[in-house]
């Protein structure tokens, strides 16, 4: 039996979103400080929203581990867990 759409988990809630609701825009606003206590809650100026990627480094992995790959028997070195399927 399939889960229904409404009950899936809230991963979706954390992708980017680039409109934001009233009391969100206020909150940015304040934290900028281009919006004080006495000004409107109406009419507010756009809100730009950066989507940020944050790149992982690589670690080199001859630098991380030189002493374990000279005392390995050649063997032990290969990729076992992949898979290598005849070509058609």
């Amino acid at each position: 039996m399939s889960q229904h759409s409404s009950l899936r988990a809230s991963s979706k809630t954390k992708r980017h979103r680039s409109v934001f609701k009233r009391y969100e825009r206020i909150k940015i606003l304040k934290k900028e400080g281009r919006l004080k206590d006495e000004d409107s809650i109406f009419g507010l100026p756009k809100v730009k929203s950066i989507k940020i990627k944050i790149k992982k480094e690589k670690v080199d992995k001859e630098a991380a581990t030189p002493q374990v790959q000279q005392t390995q028997a050649p063997e032990a070195q290969t990729d076992t867990h992949k898979k290598e399927y005849p070509k058609k």
